[in-house]
């Protein structure tokens, strides 16, 4: 009986330490800012223009380099042009990039047909449920 009360003192003890450890080290860390020292330093920012919109990311320094050289006039002439001398392909007609591949040869329509019909027969399964087939 004499050990556990021992162990419990010490244990005690040790944690009594460790608090008044943490609190030193909450007393010698520098003051936070008030909330006037704040609103001042952004309202500074502010007439600096280094403020940025909510979500728009990094400062970019007034520099956007995605930025296009061409207005839009210029880039719908260049596109007319390219169609007419053609260099723009139709929509879809270019190729697939790698392990885009076409999984089958089957046209949407004769997937729809073979879908439709495996629906009739009660070969699929309800939305939702991985388990056997309806019909089965």
């Amino acid at each position: 009986m004499n050990a556990k009360t021992l162990l419990s003192v010490v244990a005690a003890a040790v944690a009594l330490l460790a608090q008044n450890a943490q609190a030193a080290d909450a007393a010698s860390a520098p003051a936070a800012k008030t909330r006037a020292e704040v609103k001042a330093e952004t309202k500074q920012a502010a007439k600096e223009g280094k403020l940025v919109d909510t979500g728009a990311g990094k400062p970019t320094d007034g520099a956007d380099a995605q930025k296009s050289k061409m207005t839009r006039a210029e880039r719908k002439a260049q596109a007319k042009k390219d169609r007419a001398e053609g260099k723009t392909m139709a929509a879809g007609a270019g190729k697939p990039t790698d392990g885009m591949e076409a999984k089958s040869e089957k046209s949407r329509a004769a997937v729809k047909a073979e879908t439709k019909e495996a629906v009739k027969k009660g070969e699929t399964l309800p939305a939702g449920e991985g388990g056997k087939p309806v019909g089965k």
